[in-house]
């Protein structure tokens, strides 16, 4: 499967910034710290993240359910990994890992079946998953858009529809009633650009029109939660683009920078210098470069100094869970990305928490094959859909448990050339290791 939403944000960078206005910045570059003499601290939030709809299976009828009908090539949805009916598991696997935080996301289409009428079941559902996540000790973080709608808003138009805002506030606001009381953090929509860039894709939506329409969206529900909660901690993640965010993202952040609690970064992959005529590559075909999440961190902090930051999704893509050609491994990544998170925090960035992407593998948007999960589940053929733990398990419960990588710890994978990581700021102020 050659689709996903990391190549997809490089080869559709054209469609949104000849839209869209960029943003700079000029702050004094910071001395970076050569090592990590301790770890993340006492209230760091570590925690894992999951969705909705890639996880829970026995899906209503929504705008994904019917791309993928659309496109007979992708895998069928089956049951995902039926998160829906095995939640507690999973969430008890989370809290076996120490993790604080367990992101999820709750499903419009599951709220709101027609225009009419809403699904108190539905509620019911993910009050209990998220009084699970209570119980068990975590912190929830619920995301209200996590790219899925309701088929019958897929009829009205979905975001090339003007009324759309005012549909999705009304679920917006009703989810924030029923879940304020349990103090979640709220992140309103996942990865919007890239969000975006699938609209245009399989709905023919106007990407300037649904960004304008998704910025407000956005806007409107964090004053509408802190009416709710006035305490909320409110973001919308995005998706980081080594070598073009400013591009990318930048016209975004413009919109919403003013009603963000914090800065939200997904970071998975470092440059990758476009050539004509080249194939499209696989997910775990593309650059991993786990210093590059310090100059993801580097760049929101100079932007947006008044900010703290969060790592909502990190992670690294295998093949069906077989080796990576590299021979890098799940741990490896992991150990190697929370030491440059502590470098960073050396240097003085102020890092809120960071989540793991994702608990368990899921459906990535149109294919079982790429695998994140740091418990790897065979969605296509394993019946029982068990939870197998991967390397970076331990890995992942040792770091949390000590706050971070032993002091002195040397990263498996050294700093690429500055070319391949996060061009200019990795080339105007490279990093090292000891």
């Amino acid at each position: 499967m050659r689709t996903q939403l990391h190549r997809l944000a490089l080869a559709g960078l054209a469609v949104v910034t000849t839209i869209l206005t960029a943003t700079t910045s000029s702050a004094t570059p910071l001395v970076p710290a050569t090592s990590v003499d301790g770890g993340l601290g006492p209230n760091f939030w570590w925690g894992v993240a999951a969705s909705g709809f890639q996880s829970e299976g026995n899906a209503p009828d929504s705008n994904w359910l019917r791309y993928i009908e659309a496109n007979p090539d992708w895998d069928r949805y089956q049951n995902a990994v039926d998160f829906r009916s095995r939640y507690t598991e999973d969430i008890a696997l989370a809290a076996g890992l120490g993790a604080k935080v367990f992101r999820i996301g709750i499903e419009w289409a599951r709220l709101q079946p027609t225009p009419e009428r809403w699904d108190e079941n539905g509620f019911v559902f993910y009050e209990q998953v998220v009084d699970a996540i209570v119980d068990a000790g975590m912190h929830p973080m619920l995301t209200l858009d996590h790219w899925v709608y309701p088929g019958w808003a897929v009829d009205q138009g979905g975001w090339r529809n003007p009324g759309m805002v005012e549909q999705w506030l009304a679920n917006a606001r009703m989810v924030v009633d029923r879940f304020a009381a349990r103090k979640p953090v709220w992140v309103t929509i996942n990865e919007p650009v890239a969000y975006i860039m699938h609209e245009v894709r399989q709905n023919d939506t106007d990407a300037a029109a649904m960004l304008d329409r998704v910025a407000e969206a956005h806007n409107t529900v964090y004053d509408y939660i802190h009416q709710v909660q006035p305490d909320a901690l409110v973001t919308s993640n995005v998706g980081y683009v080594a070598g073009a965010e400013t591009e990318v993202n930048g016209p975004l952040m413009q919109r919403i920078a003013a009603k963000l609690d914090f800065i939200g970064v997904d970071y998975y992959y470092g440059h990758e210098p476009a050539e004509a005529g080249d194939p499209p590559r696989d997910l775990w075909e593309l650059p991993i470069r786990p210093e590059g999440i310090y100059f993801a961190l580097q760049h929101y902090s100079r932007l947006y100094p008044g900010k703290p930051l969060w790592i909502v999704e990190n992670g690294m893509p295998t093949e069906d869970g077989k080796p990576r050609a590299d021979g890098y491994t799940r741990s490896d990544h992991l150990r190697d990305t929370v030491y440059w998170l502590q470098r960073a925090e050396a240097d003085g960035m102020n890092i809120l928490g960071y989540n793991y992407w994702s608990i368990t593998d899921n459906y990535e948007w149109s294919s079982y094959t790429p695998r994140f999960g740091l418990y790897t589940v065979d969605a296509r053929t394993d019946l029982n859909l068990e939870r197998r733990p991967t390397d970076a398990v331990d890995t992942y419960r040792r770091i949390i448990t000590h706050g971070g990588v032993p002091a002195g710890y040397v990263p498996v994978r050294t700093p690429a050339d500055c070319s391949l990581v996060d061009p200019p700021a990795s080339c105007d102020s490279p990093v090292t290791v000891p």
